[in-house]
């Protein structure tokens, strides 16, 4: 399967099955419309007639080359992965969304956890119940040495004796069950004071922090309980964490919804107040929302990717990774990644303030999806073998797709929440991360290409 498209002036062919990435003169890219697999080495007779733009000699050197690739198996390649999806089974869990707090300080009109509370009480999660945590990772993880935990909510500062305990307890008793975990927290940042900054820094190996981007970006769709501005709050505790954090990793996570389809310039803001590793996520939720994207919206969301992908290709100074533009070219996921991104359910779960599990964040509070409960020791096997057999080759559509190895049948919970079935994939995160993916891949090409200038 291939797919080519034009990105920062470059002819850029992508071969799905092989992973393989190419930079095409104009009549390679060109041919490319008029062959398929299987080839002949033979160049078919008509091929000349049809790029009759370009000499017949250059065209027969052209089809050559490609044939070359073909045989070499970088360009029509068959799909070598299906075969695996057959072979797909349950993981011992190696990562937990710990949702501390089901409240928060802030009230985003977009907050998929309906401002904090997921539909149900607010409430907080007691220390207790974290260390049932850790010791349900520490079962569950079998001989599994590296676990993750993420400290989520609502707003998980606002659960912060529970923070400490947890990780104190985790550190107490993983060295004699040969464990070693790793521990992450996603803030808004309104608590955040010197001693949480140095704690954070110190224990979490990563840090999300949720900025939206400008001050009116920020303060027009994440407002305080009083309905005030908490930008200035929020800044000068990010940036002093940030600057603090040395070169352990973080990100910005911003959400860009219709109220902000320039998100290119909260993106740059984001980067001139200091921040370097930087998202900026689309807005999913229901289209009869103002801020909702809708297919409507693409063609503008489209054209502000490029222009954030013309802006990174092109800055000589104040450089900064985009969370959604990063691929490696060199090195790709192992073949279980490639056909099961998410581990959702399966090698991953959450866990509500009361201790009932889910298969990630996003399914909390939807009874069907509850697995079971720490206290009284329940975990749906079923729950765990379905989304274990949950991957692009069981989801419609996904094997038909060019980007299916770095997509990997996109959000089980989307699919669920938007389009009533994990196994049909939303089709307007697909149409979004097609684009980011071809964004992506030129941002590859254009380093591998500028470095290999240099070299010469």
């Amino acid at each position: 399967m291939v797919h080519k498209f034009k990105q920062l002036g470059y002819n850029i062919v992508l071969d799905a099955d092989s992973n393989g990435v190419h930079v095409f003169d104009d009549c390679a890219f060109d041919m490319l419309d008029h062959i398929t697999a299987p080839m002949t080495e033979e160049m078919p007779a008509e091929l000349p007639e049809k790029l009759s733009a370009y000499p017949e000699e250059d065209v027969r050197e052209t089809y050559n080359e490609l044939y070359s690739l073909y045989k070499d198996g970088s360009l029509y390649a068959e799909d070598d992965y299906q075969r695996y999806s057959e072979t797909m089974v349950k993981s011992p869990v190696k990562s937990m969304c710990l949702n501390v707090a089901h409240d928060c300080n802030l009230r985003c009109e977009y907050c998929f956890a309906q401002t904090g509370d997921f539909g149900g009480e607010r409430c907080i999660m007691s220390p207790e119940t974290g260390r049932k945590a850790i010791d349900f990772l520490i079962e569950k993880s079998a001989n599994r040495e590296n676990i993750e935990l993420d400290f989520f909510g609502g707003e998980p500062l606002m659960a912060w004796d529970t923070v400490v305990e947890t990780v104190n307890y985790a550190r107490s008793i993983e060295k004699q069950h040969n464990k070693n975990f790793r521990f992450t927290i996603t803030t808004n940042g309104v608590l955040l004071d010197d001693e949480k900054i140095d704690y954070i820094n110190r224990e979490m190996v990563n840090v999300v922090l949720s900025l939206d981007g400008r001050r009116e970006t920020t303060d027009r769709i994440r407002k305080t309980l009083n309905g005030k501005s908490a930008y200035d709050v929020i800044v000068p505790k990010f940036q002093k964490l940030v600057a603090e954090r040395g070169d352990k990793d973080f990100y910005v996570r911003a959400t860009f919804t219709k109220y902000n389809l320039d998100f290119t310039e909260d993106v740059l803001h984001l980067r001139d107040l200091g921040f370097e590793q930087l998202s900026a996520e689309p807005v999913v939720t229901d289209e009869n929302e103002p801020y909702a994207l809708t297919e409507a919206d693409l063609p503008r969301i489209f054209e502000e990717y490029d222009r954030l992908c013309e802006v990174m290709a092109n800055r000589t100074e104040k450089k900064f990774n985009f969370f959604h533009f990063m691929v490696d070219l060199d090195q790709g996921p192992c073949a279980i990644k490639r056909l099961r991104g998410c581990g959702c359910g399966n090698d991953y779960v959450a866990v509500d303030p009361h201790g009932d599990i889910y298969p990630c964040h996003q399914f909390v509070g939807i009874d069907k999806w509850k697995m079971g409960n720490l206290t009284d020791g329940t975990f749906n096997d079923e729950i765990k073998t379905y989304f274990a057999k949950t991957h692009l080759y069981s989801k419609g559509g996904c094997a038909d797709c060019w980007a299916k190895f770095y997509c990997s049948g996109g959000c089980n919970a989307n699919s669920f929440i938007y389009e009533g079935d994990c196994r049909k994939p939303h089709k307007l995160s697909c149409e979004l991360q097609r684009k980011r993916l071809e964004c992506a891949l030129a941002l590859a090409v254009d380093k591998a290409v500028k470095q290999n200038d240099q070299e010469n």
